[in-house]
């Protein structure tokens, strides 16, 4: 499990096939009303649950229910676990299953090994932390301090060119995008832009977590010589994902958050926002960046 999987082909697989479905539509232009049928993403519920020893059984407790799109659902499940610091590495994990107990592949259980305990009240503060409105930036921070694991590696370097050349690269493997429109990805290139892996879904952050989940388990952590690239924007929740995962340097086609700024300033993440048309703003840790500030 330490190597990379191969990246989807540009051909639609029999596996994005089954995250499609079609559905009547009207297309309303300039030369009148037609009727279409459109491919849209699959949209379905899944249950996140551990189960962990205690008094000499096993116990399952539900963590999350998320909106995702089917596929790579271990993935899902286990980095979500991870950037939440239930698990910190593919030894906490003795198993990742669907539960028997329903019908449908819509419930992951993830199986903690002997003496890893989780407590389900302080995840579900921390799920209030980073989800409520109510809650101010410095519980935020507290959060990650909290969270993340060591300093981000220093020695990356990545050029202007390399940069530039991101979004084209994640657009080309974006199947279920390109048939869609309506998902996101998450994609991880190398120091030199080789891409790596690409995830995506209708929920941003399950694509983040899906890429996390394939590190934890091809026991790629800390991902020090990589970066991630986003098809949105770069929100809070994203950096805190990022930095966990000791991935150094995210890139978004869109604008970060004033907090996702706040964070990669704080520790040392290298933040780069509207990455599209040729062009890039740096918000945090340019220093790894190589290239002049001329233009």
């Amino acid at each position: 499990m330490k190597e990379f999987g191969l990246l989807p082909s540009e051909t639609m697989t029999r596996e994005t096939l089954d995250l499609l479905c079609s559905t009547a539509a009207l297309v309303v232009g300039r030369d009148g009303v037609r009727a279409r049928e459109e491919m849209l993403a699959v949209e379905e519920p899944m249950e996140v649950r551990v189960l962990q020893h205690e008094g000499g059984t096993w116990v399952a407790h539900s963590l999350a229910v998320t909106m995702r799109t089917p596929g790579h659902d271990f993935e899902l499940a286990i980095g979500f676990l991870f950037a939440e610091g239930v698990i910190r590495s593919r030894q906490d994990i003795r198993d990742v299953r669907y539960s028997s107990e329903h019908e449908r592949c819509n419930v992951v259980d993830v199986v903690l090994a002997e003496g890893v305990k989780v407590d389900p009240a302080r995840l579900s503060r921390n799920f209030y932390t980073t989800s409520s409105c109510g809650i101010c930036g410095k519980a935020s921070l507290e959060l990650v301090r909290a969270l993340v694991r060591g300093s981000l590696a220093e020695p990356v370097s990545v050029s202007r060119e390399v940069l530039l050349a991101l979004p084209d690269l994640a657009r080309r493997a974006q199947t279920l995008f390109a048939r869609t429109g309506g998902v996101h990805a998450s994609a991880l290139f190398d120091e030199q832009g080789r891409l790596l892996l690409v995830r995506e879904d209708v929920g941003r952050h399950n694509a983040m977590d899906k890429v996390i989940g394939h590190l934890v388990l091809a026991e790629r952590i800390p991902a020090s010589h990589l970066l991630v690239f986003l098809s949105g924007r770069a929100s809070f929740e994203l950096v805190q994902k990022a930095l966990v995962a000791g991935i150094p340097i995210v890139a978004a086609v869109g604008a970060p958050s004033s907090l996702a700024v706040t964070v990669a300033r704080e520790f040392g993440l290298t933040l780069i926002g509207f990455l599209r048309d040729g062009r890039f703003n740096v918000y945090a840790g340019a220093e790894r960046l190589a290239f002049s500030s001329g233009p």
